[in-house]
């Protein structure tokens, strides 16, 4: 099988591109479609009348792996991707597996992306984190900052793969004149978040921790730092709505910025998912443990200019994630 690229597209030949809704009877694939985003991009599009949706756990299509990434394209030639596929985790994991998060991200990034340009593409959204813009970038945080600064060095190899992915959405519409874009998403959380104590990030690693000191009947919590960065956080269904929002809305080399707009500190996020998942004992913070970038708020103007907001306020959404949590621990991954 070849994995050959097409030829570059003559600029005095390409059409010009004006977003608009996408055909919902149109094959969609939605890569990563078991994970936190992916899911519930699957879940949007399924509420928004798709009907070709097409998705793979890592068990029937290894992303790393390029002929089978070739293949599957080959045989199914969607016409609308979302990569939302990543090997994601917290400080901890980020700090102790730099090479996996930088590997293998740049791997499944680079394979879904010739795959889906070899095989005629039309539409793809690529999603990074807002972990790729620098450590002290300006507060909040405008998409032109990217690549000014340097980076946190607890997630610096994970960033600098999510940022080798805007850059080669850049590179494609440059030379094949394609209408791909990326979004960069803050802090995201809710259904089907990894909720492994070494795996998690701080929101799902604090409703995990909380509710186990509830059912053990722990007086203390003790959590890493200072609780005082302030973070954004969104949930992941008006994440999945943003998605499909820029895909019928939006056509720009530049990632898009896609969050609340507001913040609240480490203390602030432990002390209300303590209050959801009632409990009622004292919190402790570990100081030797590492903090992280101070403040991370994006500017998400670019985005309301285009059309949209989030609509799920932090409280009701924490809320029905620890429904949600407490209703999958049987079959929770660790």
């Amino acid at each position: 099988m070849s994995a050959e690229l097409p030829k570059v597209v003559d600029e005095r030949d390409a059409v010009a591109f004006e977003p608009a809704p996408l055909d919902r009877s149109a094959r969609f694939y939605v890569a990563g479609h078991r994970g936190l985003v992916g899911s519930a991009i699957w879940r949007t599009l399924e509420n928004e009348g798709f009907t070709d949706l097409v998705g793979r756990s890592s068990s029937e299509l290894d992303l790393m792996d390029r002929g089978a990434v070739f293949e599957f394209f080959e045989q199914t030639r969607p016409r609308y991707v979302v990569l939302a596929a990543a090997k994601v985790g917290g400080i901890l994991a980020n700090s102790t597996y730099p090479v996996d998060f930088l590997s293998d991200n740049l791997r499944i990034q680079v394979n879904v992306l010739d795959a889906a340009l070899k095989y005629d593409t039309e539409r793809l959204l690529f999603l990074g984190s807002s972990c790729i813009y620098p450590k002290f970038a300006p507060q909040p945080i405008p998409e032109d900052s990217l690549l000014t600064g340097h980076l946190e060095p607890t997630n610096d190899a994970y960033a600098i793969a999510k940022i080798a992915g805007i850059m080669q959405i850049q590179a494609i519409r440059r030379q094949y004149g394609l209408p791909w874009i990326s979004a960069m998403p803050t802090n995201l959380y809710g259904p089907n978040d990894n909720f492994s104590p070494q795996g998690s990030h701080v929101l799902p690693a604090l409703i995990r921790r909380y509710d186990e000191a509830v059912k053990s009947g722990a007086e203390v919590v003790t959590n890493w730092g200072t609780g005082t960065p302030r973070r954004e956080f969104l949930h992941v269904d008006d994440m999945a709505a943003a998605c499909l929002h820029l895909l019928e809305h939006y056509d720009g080399p530049q990632q898009v910025n896609v969050g609340t707009g507001t913040d609240v500190s480490i203390r602030e996020i432990a002390e209300t998912v303590a209050r959801v998942v009632g409990f009622e004992g004292s919190t402790e913070w570990d100081e030797s443990k590492p903090d992280g970038t101070p403040q991370k708020l994006l500017d998400v103007s670019k985005l309301t200019n285009e059309g949209w907001t989030a609509a799920i306020g932090l409280e009701e959404g924490l809320r029905s994630t620890v429904e949600w949590y407490r209703a999958h621990l049987a079959t929770l991954r660790e």
